[in-house]
């Protein structure tokens, strides 16, 4: 997508903290509510080696976004060939369908945590609230716009890290005092699945890393160099919370007795403490919300831009609510998780293919075939955890 030249921010400390917050809430999105009990039902305690290599195939995945950066979005400004742009615009288009896919997860796991601290987590139930949801950010939009619901997003990243380093220091401690025990940590054995299970699983949680492309799409708000380093930092930022929060939460996974929900975070920070679950619910609420609105307002911009602004912001925001809708009563939360990263992924295998367009040299040729070759699998082979 074809964006105006922004401000330079290069150097500017504040900018680039700015800069980084947008990808790093996307990430944090829904990622540390779900991945632990994805991670430990297909692998158990290999769940920290199987974030590693996620997250380091998106960091790699990160390379070819901030590539097209630097690279093509110059080359689309000016006389682009035919095939940078044929896939370019394809790749607006993919995202999309991405984003509607996501807000309705986003908008799923709100439902899964806040009815099940009520203890009313029935699939009905959480379609219901997750229709609702979907039609109130439908009517603001309509009648408002949502501008002033996305100035939510710094607000709800906060709380996420808040809520975060409590959980990380309470599941510590709660290790801690196992260790001591004289019984000792209890370990779980996760459930039997092939390798190509495993795969095929692990390929689905790409999803919990996503959001470090949207810097590729501030380019009227930051400089290219301000984008390409808050990408890096929220990728390696993320990477590094996500090992600690796998690593402190995998001894209290035998607390779930096999069952791995998508709301299983809720049992295990009552497992730590009981006073975590409060917080915790507060925090899934806002960042889903906040992740739901901005992927929205993501969506409908697209949808305006490849139509050339013949469909305006208020009828693609009824367009992507109805969409999102007829996904949440066709699917439950685990198979949109893989659902979400099989179009992402198609995304980034798009963004690939534009990359591959413009390189010059035969190894960044080689290196972004390598990565679309990992990003057709996760396309055709991702599927949900059971």
């Amino acid at each position: 997508m074809q964006r105006k030249s922004a401000l330079n921010h290069h150097g500017n400390p504040r900018a680039l903290l700015k800069a980084i917050s947008t990808p790093l809430a996307s990430i944090f999105g829904s990622g540390f509510l779900v991945m632990v009990p994805i991670l430990s039902g297909a692998v158990g305690m290999y769940a920290g080696l199987a974030m590693a290599i996620v997250c380091a195939i998106a960091y790699c995945v990160g390379h070819v976004i901030r590539f097209n950066i630097r690279h093509a979005e110059p080359a689309l400004r000016s006389d682009p060939k035919e095939s940078t742009l044929a896939f370019e615009r394809s790749s607006d288009l993919a995202l999309v369908l991405a984003y509607v896919i996501s807000v309705c997860l986003y908008l799923h796991i709100l439902s899964a945590f806040v009815l099940g601290s009520l203890h009313l987590d029935k699939n009905f139930n959480e379609d219901l609230l997750t229709t609702a949801v979907i039609l109130f950010i439908m009517a603001v939009g309509v009648i408002r716009g949502l501008t002033g619901l996305a100035s939510l997003e710094g607000v709800a990243l906060l709380v996420t890290l808040v809520i975060i380093v409590l959980l990380i220091g309470g599941f510590a401690l709660y290790d801690l005092n196992a260790w001591r025990s004289p019984a000792g940590m209890t370990l779980f054995k996760a459930k039997h699945h092939s390798v190509w299970e495993v795969l095929t699983i692990v390929a689905g949680t790409l999803i919990v890393v996503q959001g470090f492309e949207t810097t590729r799409y501030l380019e009227d708000t930051f400089d290219t160099d301000t984008r390409i380093r808050a990408s890096r930092w929220s990728q390696l930022i993320s990477t590094g919370v996500y090992l600690v929060f796998i690593a402190v939460a995998l001894p209290l996974v035998h607390t779930l007795n096999g069952k791995y929900d998508d709301n299983s975070l809720l049992h295990l920070a009552a497992a730590a403490s009981p006073l975590l679950v409060a917080p915790l619910v507060i925090a899934a609420a806002m960042s889903q919300f906040s992740a739901a609105v901005a992927d929205t307002l993501a969506a409908t911009g697209n949808l305006e831009e490849v139509t050339h602004h013949q469909l305006k912001l208020r009828f693609a925001t009824v367009l992507v609510g109805i969409g999102a809708i007829a996904l949440t009563w066709t699917a439950d939360t685990m198979q949109i998780v893989a659902l979400a990263s099989r179009a992402f992924a198609f995304y980034y295998l798009l963004q690939c293919l534009v990359a591959i367009s413009i390189s010059k040299t035969a190894t960044q040729r080689a290196f972004f075939i390598v990565v679309a070759a990992i990003l057709g699998f996760v396309t055709a082979f991702a599927v949900p955890a059971s």
